[in-house]
């Protein structure tokens, strides 16, 4: 599927193209354990990806090897998930989901079911998941190609670097560079974080 997303940005989008071409990226496909990627996507919110690693493997510590599971995760106490670095509002969220998937308000395994709309509108009707969060769910968990995230500051920065711009990209020029990369976004922002993990590194 990657080619035949590089064969479209060839015709529609000749930097982003050349960028690909120097990038191995994976295909894209459906996970099988959606709650395990939302904790991990709420975990993330504003931290860096070492210290997500770092309280998610902690959290797991906490689990002595039970699967991560909405039930599993109840039953571990407010300070114990805080001990593991985890801040109140986070903690809060959580236990959250994870009450919303046992008294069944969401059905996890159905939401592949869903456009792209009913899944925004599912997810962030629960306490601490933002648009941001639901969607990395899209992108990373249900297998969508067409989806991006203008408010990731990865993406935007990629895009920054990519393009040669002095600052941030605009609303505006987001937009235009999406109706270019469509139908297969997805992998136009796994080749932009990319492009910044890239420039960080140097």
């Amino acid at each position: 599927m990657y080619k035949q997303a590089l064969n479209h940005f060839k015709k529609t989008e000749h930097t982003l193209y050349c960028a690909g071409l120097t990038y191995d990226i994976a295909d894209i496909h459906r996970s099988r354990d959606v709650f395990a990627a939302l904790v991990r996507a709420i975990i993330n919110q504003q931290l860096s990806g070492k210290a997500a690693d770092t309280i998610y493997a902690r959290l797991e510590g906490l689990l002595r090897g039970r699967k991560l599971s909405p039930a599993a995760l109840l039953n571990l106490k407010a300070p114990a998930l805080r001990k593991v670095g985890l801040s109140a509002a986070k903690v809060k969220s959580l236990r959250g989901l994870a009450t919303a998937v046992e008294e069944g308000q969401i059905n996890l395994k159905t939401l592949h079911q869903l456009s792209d709309d009913e899944v925004m509108e599912k997810l962030t009707a629960l306490h601490g998941i933002g648009p941001w969060t639901a969607e990395m769910i899209l992108m990373f968990s249900l297998g969508r190609l067409d989806t991006f995230s203008r408010g990731d500051l990865g993406l935007r920065k990629g895009i920054m670097y990519l393009y040669g711009l002095k600052k941030l990209p605009s609303e505006r020029q987001m937009a235009k560079l999406e109706r270019l990369w469509a139908p297969y976004r997805s992998y136009a922002a796994r080749i932009l974080w990319r492009v910044a993990d890239e420039r960080k590194g140097k």
